[in-house]
């Protein structure tokens, strides 16, 4: 399974968006050099962000982009889909040769297994746990464990897929 650049750009630019809440509207000239974006691609993922009611915008000398929704109501699994379609592990069967009913079988309980858990995984994620869990690495690797309120956050499984889901975006 591979999320397209098309995926990755469109989370990117949700998570920059919930980045900055105090900036009412964003351009997207902003954000593409924050997040290092071709302007012109950010452009046609921030349409049908747009379109499916994701973020809005604003036109104008002041205007720019803004989340539509607040990022606990934002599905990862819901953006992905807007952005890529169904996100699947592709079966990797041969292309006109006929196997065996068991195979066929075989490999449809493991594919069908792999795209639920991803369904699950990308369904229970919302931007807002995204952000916090990117905000969590980016103090790890600064050295600083500690949360806002000091705590040290939790590690455990949840944690390392969001680690994992993290790497690709």
């Amino acid at each position: 399974m591979k999320i397209s650049t098309r995926g990755r750009y469109g989370v990117r630019l949700l998570i920059d968006l919930a980045e900055h809440p105090k900036e009412d509207r964003v351009a997207l000239a902003v954000i593409a050099e924050r997040q290092r974006i071709s302007v012109r691609y950010l452009e046609q993922v921030a349409v049908i962000l747009r379109r499916a009611g994701f973020i809005r915008s604003v036109k104008g000398a002041s205007g720019g982009f803004a989340l539509a929704l607040p990022p606990t109501e934002i599905i990862i699994g819901d953006a992905l889909r807007t952005l890529e379609g169904d996100v699947l592990v592709a079966d990797p069967a041969p292309a006109g040769i006929r196997e065996s009913p068991y195979r066929e079988c075989v490999r449809s309980m493991v594919y069908d297994r792999l795209n639920e858990r991803i369904a699950g995984l990308v369904d229970r994620m919302t931007l807002a746990s995204l952000v916090e869990r990117a905000s969590s690495l980016d103090r790890a690797s600064s050295g600083d464990t500690a949360g806002e309120d000091g705590e040290t956050p939790p590690t455990g499984t949840s944690a390392r897929t969001d680690e994992s889901f993290m790497y690709f975006i």
